[in-house]
């Protein structure tokens, strides 16, 4: 299905794009689905298949491995089949790995299945990005990016609250198999999707490339503007690697998204998001209330999302994620020091479920979307398969060691020193931004290449 797909919607340009958009963040819910649902089905898988913390780490990293897979193989897949198709995939797999999931019968086969679902992931984290930089025009390009980070979390909610729900009678099996079923509903809706139509410019497609802008922007002139943009760059083909031995600017643009994918994983949020009721549990609490926590952590994930989608393309990139790792600092260092002195009456118990909360609303307004939004920004289009290819294969493997290392820490130098140890490198962090990341608010992509390749510093080349 070609672009007419969504022609009844042609008459309204900025309704088309918002559509799209949106459709392709689905992504972003499936992917927020995965995380939050295992969260709540460790403490169940562990009792009915008798394992400990080293084997539920498995089962909980095995999808992030998948992720870093698919990942490796989501450039070439994306330049090759087309985003939509690409995002069709991972669509398919994903419902393909909720399934398997829902019927594991041993650890290993669950890990297997776990295996699966990364795949799908790791493709879908890769395209959904790249897809919606591609559609969106310049001056909400931000904020349509970060709502693949609110359909994350909105993911996230509704696994939590569906884990919930099945704690109760422990039907830990239900709450993995049953998200196959808004993966198949999406698998449906990215159905409707356009191709994007730098990809088609890509393919030598251009009129179907032409007909897709006249849809997403209606203005004839901005239409005409953007593809001649789009042509003058793609008159070298896209060469990723080559570009990456030959050019040390693109070097720099991709080392810079490989540290953004780092900064983002090692803030400590993944440790929250598949771990939460094992840390309300280290707070004092009960199994119940240990569940109804984490969903409240899904919903202030939620609707911190809603600061950063406000503020992205109107404070700038740079305020935002400075306000977000002094928040997330000072948050873990908070439980840290509440868990050092051991946690004693109900009163104390609030105070550090708060903090954890304030941290989680760091996070959301902050390094969770845009992240996300400047790992597609400052990539040159020649290079941008390959550069987005290896900041998300980071963001997996980060992602994995951050999943595959908690518990061990938390048995190891104790859960004090863990947060204190996530609040270190936030601090960390904030110097980070000042000295390397650009402020990208309000400049076409194409600019931004400019100043990459014209080798101004990187902290430059949104300027």
């Amino acid at each position: 299905m070609h672009a007419q797909a969504i022609a009844p919607t042609a008459a309204h340009p900025k309704a088309t794009v918002v559509f799209t958009c949106v459709l392709a963040a689905l992504a972003g819910l499936m992917f927020g689905l995965d995380i939050g649902v295992i969260a709540g089905a460790t403490q169940f898988i562990q009792a009915e298949f008798k394992v400990g913390d080293h084997t539920i780490e498995w089962i909980v990293s095995a999808m992030m491995f998948g992720a870093a897979v698919g990942a490796l193989f989501a450039g070439w897949l994306s330049a090759t089949l087309g985003r939509k198709r690409s995002l069709i995939l991972g669509a398919l797999l994903f419902v393909l790995g909720s399934l398997l999931c829902g019927l594991a019968w041993s650890p290993a086969s669950l890990i297997a299945a776990r295996v699966v679902l990364g795949l799908a992931i790791g493709l879908a984290t890769f395209t959904a990005p790249l897809y919606l930089a591609e559609v969106a025009p310049e001056h909400i390009r931000g904020a349509m990016i970060s709502t693949y980070q609110l359909m994350i979390t909105i993911g996230i909610l509704v696994a939590f609250l569906s884990d919930t729900a099945l704690s109760y009678s422990g039907a830990w099996r239900w709450m993995l198999g049953v998200i196959a079923v808004p993966g198949a509903l999406f698998l449906l809706g990215v159905l409707l999707l356009p191709d994007s139509p730098r990809w088609l410019m890509m393919r030598g497609r251009r009129e179907e490339a032409l007909g897709v802008l006249r849809r997403l922007r209606g203005d004839a002139e901005v239409v005409a503007r953007e593809a001649a943009d789009i042509e003058e760059q793609l008159r070298t083909p896209q060469r990723g690697w080559h570009l990456f031995r030959e050019n040390a600017n693109f070097r720099r643009s991709v080392g810079l998204g490989v540290l953004l994918q780092l900064m983002q994983q090692f803030t400590g949020m993944n440790v929250v998001m598949y771990y939460a009721p094992r840390i309300f549990k280290e707070m004092g609490y009960d199994t119940a209330a240990q569940m109804w926590f984490t969903a409240l952590v899904g919903l202030t994930n939620v609707l911190a999302t809603f600061i950063a989608i406000a503020l992205i393309d109107r404070w700038g990139r740079k305020p935002i994620l400075y306000t977000g790792f002094a928040v997330m600092a000072a948050g873990l260092g908070v439980v840290g020091a509440m868990m050092h002195g051991g946690i004693v009456g109900h009163g104390e118990q609030i105070f550090t479920v708060a903090m954890l909360l304030v941290f989680i609303v760091g996070f959301a307004m902050s390094a969770g979307p845009l992240v996300w939004t400047l790992c597609s920004e400052i990539q040159p289009l020649k290079g941008r398969d390959f550069g987005i290819g290896c900041s998300t294969f980071t963001n997996w493997v980060c992602n994995m060691i951050v999943g595959f290392t908690f518990l061990s820490l938390l048995n190891g130098i104790g859960n004090a020193a863990t947060f204190w140890l996530y609040a270190a490198l936030n601090l960390l962090f904030i110097g980070l931004t000042f000295w390397l990341v650009p402020e990208t608010r309000g400049v076409t992509l194409e600019q931004i290449e400019r100043n990459l390749m014209a080798g101004r510093r990187l902290r430059e080349i949104g300027r």
